[in-house]
C-alpha cells in the first residue's frame, strides 16, 4: 500500500466508526436498570428480566469482539498488500476483464465467508442456545450455508457480470449501470416470495378458521388486496416470532411465524398484522423503494467516478496497492472508502423508520378501534425475543429502526381514540 491522503483519510474513518460504536454500545450497557418498567411486570418476571439483561451484555460483548475481530483482517489483508495480491493472482488464472473481476469478487466472498463462519457458529450454537432461542440443529446449519452460497453465485455472478461488462464497455456507464442495478432489485422482490424463501422455510397456508377469517376481514376494511396467508415454519431455526409482508401489486401476501401464532391472541395478531397493513397503505414501502433507487443512483455515479482513471482514481488504487485500476477492484475500494457516508445515510433512513413505525402503529390503533392490542403484543413479542426494554438513547439513534418498545407504547396511548 501506499500511504497518501486517500490511506489516512480512510484509516481515520474506518476507527472513527469503530470508536463511534463501541462507545455506543458501552452507553447501552450502563444504560442497562435493573428495576423492570412497571408496564412489563405483566410479561415479565425477575428471573426473565434479568435474563433479557444477560443476553444483552453477551451480545454486546460478542458483538465488540466481532468488530475489532472484522477491522483487524481488513487492516491485515489491506496493509500486507492482499487487494493487489489478489488482483494479480486472479488475472493469473483467467484472461479477460470479466472473469478475472468475477474471481477477484468470488474468492473475496468466499475467504469473507469463510473468516467469519465461526462467529457464525459461536452465535447460534453458544449464545442463542444458551438463552434459549435456538432451535437450529447442525445438519440445519450447514444446509442453509450450502444454500446461501448457491444462491450468491447464481443471484451475485450475473448482477457482478452485468455491472462490470457496462463499466467496461458502455459510456455513461453509470445510467445503464443503474438501470440494470434496478431492474435486478425489482426482479428479486418479485421472486424471493415464490422461489427464494421457500428455499430456507415452509410456507403452509393457513387453514380456515376464526384467526384467518378475522384477518381477511380487517384486510378488507383497510382495503388491502391480501392474496395469501400463510405460516412459516419459524421454530425450525428459533424461537423467537415475527411476521412479515411480501408482494407487489394486487398480490400481497401475509407469512406469521409459527411462534408468533403460538404465543398471541387474535386480537393481537389482528393488531400486528393491521401495523403492517399501515406500511402499505401509508405508502411507507413505495417511499423507501424510492429513495433505495435515487440512492442507488448516487452511489453508481460515485463508483463511476472512482474507476475513471483520473488523479484521484490512482491515489486510491495506490492507497490499497493496486496496479491497475479496474471496476471489480473500484467496487470493493469504493464499498470501504464510502462506509462513512453509508453510516450517515444509515442514521437518516433508521430515524425515517422509526417515524413510519409510529404512523404504522396510529393506523393498526385506528383501523382496531383500539390501541391495547397492539401494546399487548408488543410487549409479548419484548418478552418472547428478550428484547434491551431500556437501550440507550444514542445507540437507538444510530443503529435502531423501531423506537423503543416503552416508546411506542406511550405514544399509542396518547392517541385520541379509546384504549
Amino acid at each position: 500500500m501506499e500511504f497518501n491522503a486517500v490511506a489516512i483519510l480512510i484509516l481515520v474513518a474506518l476507527f472513527a466508526l469503530w470508536k463511534l460504536d463501541f462507545i455506543a454500545t458501552l452507553l447501552n450497557l450502563k444504560a442497562l436498570s435493573p428495576d423492570l418498567p412497571k408496564e412489563f411486570t405483566d410479561v415479565f418476571d425477575a428471573e426473565r428480566y434479568a435474563k433479557s439483561q444477560a443476553y444483552t451484555r453477551e451480545s454486546a460483548r460478542f458483538e465488540i469482539i466481532h468488530s475489532i475481530f472484522s477491522l483487524t483482517v481488513l487492516l491485515v489483508f489491506w496493509t500486507l498488500g492482499g487487494f493487489g495480491w489478489l488482483d494479480g493472482f486472479s488475472r493469473g488464472l483467467v484472461s479477460g476483464e470479466i472473469p478475472a473481476g468475477l474471481l477477484f469478487l468470488g474468492l473475496l466472498f468466499i475467504g469473507h465467508t469463510l473468516i467469519h463462519l465461526p462467529f457464525s457458529i459461536y452465535d447460534t450454537f453458544v449464545i442463542e442456545e444458551k438463552f434459549g432461542f435456538n432451535k437450529t440443529t447442525p445438519k440445519t446449519f450447514v444446509i442453509d450455508q450450502i444454500k446461501g452460497l448457491v444462491l450468491a453465485a447464481l443471484l451475485g455472478l450475473p448482477l457482478a457480470a452485468g455491472i462490470l461488462w457496462i463499466f467496461g464497455n458502455v459510456s455513461n456507464a453509470w445510467l445503464w449501470a443503474w438501470g440494470f442495478f434496478v431492474t435486478f432489485q425489482l426482479f428479486l422482490t418479485w421472486l424471493a416470495p415464490t422461489l427464494i424463501l421457500p428455499l430456507f422455510n415452509k410456507f403452509t397456508p393457513m387453514a380456515d378458521g376464526p384467526l384467518r377469517q378475522a384477518i381477511e376481514a380487517m384486510a378488507r376494511k383497510c382495503g388491502f388486496p391480501l392474496g395469501e396467508i400463510s405460516v412459516m415454519d419459524g421454530s425450525k431455526r428459533s424461537t423467537k416470532a415475527n411476521a412479515f409482508f411480501t408482494g407487489f401489486g394486487k398480490n400481497k401476501k401475509i407469512a406469521l411465524y409459527d411462534t408468533l401464532i403460538e404465543e398471541q391472541t387474535q386480537d393481537e395478531l389482528v393488531a400486528v398484522l393491521a401495523h403492517e397493513i399501515g406500511h402499505f397503505k401509508l405508502k411507507h414501502i413505495v417511499q423507501r423503494l424510492a429513495v433505495s433507487i435515487l440512492q442507488a443512483a448516487v452511489l453508481v455515479y460515485l463508483l463511476g467516478l472512482v474507476i475513471g482513471g483520473g488523479a484521484f482514481s490512482r491515489e486510491l488504487f495506490d492507497a490499497f496497492g493496486v496496479e491497475q485500476i479496474s471496476p471489480h477492484v473500484g467496487l470493493v475500494l469504493f464499498g470501504i472508502l464510502f462506509a462513512p457516508a453509508s453510516r450517515l445515510l444509515g442514521i437518516a433512513a433508521n430515524a425515517w423508520s422509526r417515524k413510519h413505525e409510529f404512523e404504522a402503529d396510529a393506523f393498526a390503533a385506528k383501523a382496531t378501534g383500539e390501541s391495547e392490542s397492539l401494546v399487548s403484543a408488543l410487549k409479548k413479542l419484548s418478552a418472547k425475543n428478550l428484547s434491551n426494554l431500556t437501550p440507550h438513547p444514542f445507540r437507538v439513534f444510530l443503529d435502531h429502526s423501531h423506537p423503543p418498545v416503552l416508546v411506542r407504547i406511550h405514544a399509542l396511548r396518547s392517541l385520541p381514540f379509546g384504549t
